[in-house]
């Protein structure tokens, strides 16, 4: 599967991100369309179609309110339930959740069946299988869609692929479910489920006001230290709650969502807190400060490390960055971040059960 968030996940990611080629067809059977399905969601605004929204490879025009809508963007699902719409076919990413629903958005599916899910397989998105759910839009946003991708997906529905605006699998939340509400009708609802989480993020910064000034990264340990650029959303997160994130970040990264660095960088991990995102954390923070280059860092030694277990709820909602889950995942980092920059090296970072 194409994949952004840590470890292994991430050497995925990097092989599918190159693929141009066709994509791969999927394995042998038919896949029953399930029935559309839906948490009873307000009608759209009158006159609100046809609607046009433009990406990376044009534009595409939606003529009516969509029924049966399959989600090849990683997260989009979370953006479709928050506004009332259950997807009928969504594609596997982190959890292993039946219907490719976290736990911090199932509320929202109100009764209604879970989505299908899709398996990718490292190859894109498996066109014969979306064909058989029958949709009438395919959404890409948080995506790495290419055009070939987009091509073949287009004969089977209109597709939304990701925003040219930003990297692959760079599209900050707020777009996202700000581009669902525009097809869906629910431009003005849209614009509620984002300044809700906004408020969310306001309230963060004004009960934490060490963070503003401070700054802050996150990375992972995958073939030496993997660190996530500004385009990413886990770095957006640390950013929305009064973080900075170092000078020269974007330099190295460029135009990716995050790069691995040269020993010779360990200087951008000279922060006031770096936030791991790690299979264990502490079988993980003892091997990276085993690194003299890491473990002599002030970061390591003041204790402004912050750990989170990829694997879990809290993992899966830190990487899934959506309106449904940031709720979620701040509830777990704040108390976290908040130790780490308290200035008291003793202070213990507190760990998540989850």
């Amino acid at each position: 599967m194409f994949r952004t968030p840590t470890g292994t996940r991430i050497a995925v990611a990097l092989v599918s991100a190159a693929l141009t080629g066709t994509l791969a067809a999927c394995g042998s059977g038919t896949t029953e369309p399930p029935a559309a399905s839906g948490a009873a969601p307000a009608s759209p605004a009158a006159g609100a179609y046809p609607v046009t929204v433009e990406h990376k490879y044009g534009s595409t025009t939606v003529e009516a309110e969509p029924q049966r809508i399959v989600t090849v963007g990683l997260t989009d699902q979370d953006a479709l339930l928050a506004l009332g719409k259950v997807p009928v076919g969504t594609t596997e990413w982190i959890g292993g959740y039946p219907g490719a629903i976290g736990p911090w958005a199932t509320a929202k599916l109100g009764g209604a069946p879970v989505p299908a899910v899709l398996k990718d397989t490292g190859t894109g998105p498996q066109p014969e299988k979306i064909a058989a759910l029958a949709p009438d839009l395919i959404l890409a946003l948080y995506s790495g869609l290419t055009k070939d991708q987009y091509d073949t997906l287009s004969k089977i529905a209109p597709v939304v692929a990701q925003p040219k605006e930003f990297a692959d699998w760079g599209i900050p939340w707020e777009r996202q479910t700000e581009t669902v509400g525009k097809v869906l009708g629910k431009e003005a609802e849209a614009t509620a489920v984002v300044a809700s989480v906004q408020e969310k993020f306001a309230a963060v910064k004004k009960d934490n006001p060490a963070f503003a000034g401070a700054t802050g990264i996150v990375a992972t340990p995958y073939e030496g230290i993997f660190v996530y650029g500004p385009q990413d959303n886990r770095s957006r997160i640390l950013t929305s709650v009064g973080f900075t994130l170092p000078q020269d970040l974007q330099q190295v990264v460029g135009d990716e969502f995050g790069v691995n660095i040269s020993k010779e960088r360990t200087d951008l991990l000279e922060t006031g807190a770096i936030v791991w995102i790690v299979p264990d954390p502490a079988d993980d923070g003892a091997k990276l400060r085993k690194d003299k280059l890491y473990g002599d860092l002030k970061v390591v030694s003041e204790g402004r490390e912050v750990y989170v277990k990829e694997t879990g709820d809290y993992g899966n909602a830190f990487s899934f960055v959506s309106p449904l889950s940031l709720p979620y995942t701040l509830d777990r980092l704040v108390p976290q971040l908040a130790a780490a920059v308290d200035g008291d090296p003793a202070t213990e970072v507190p760990q998540p059960n989850d």
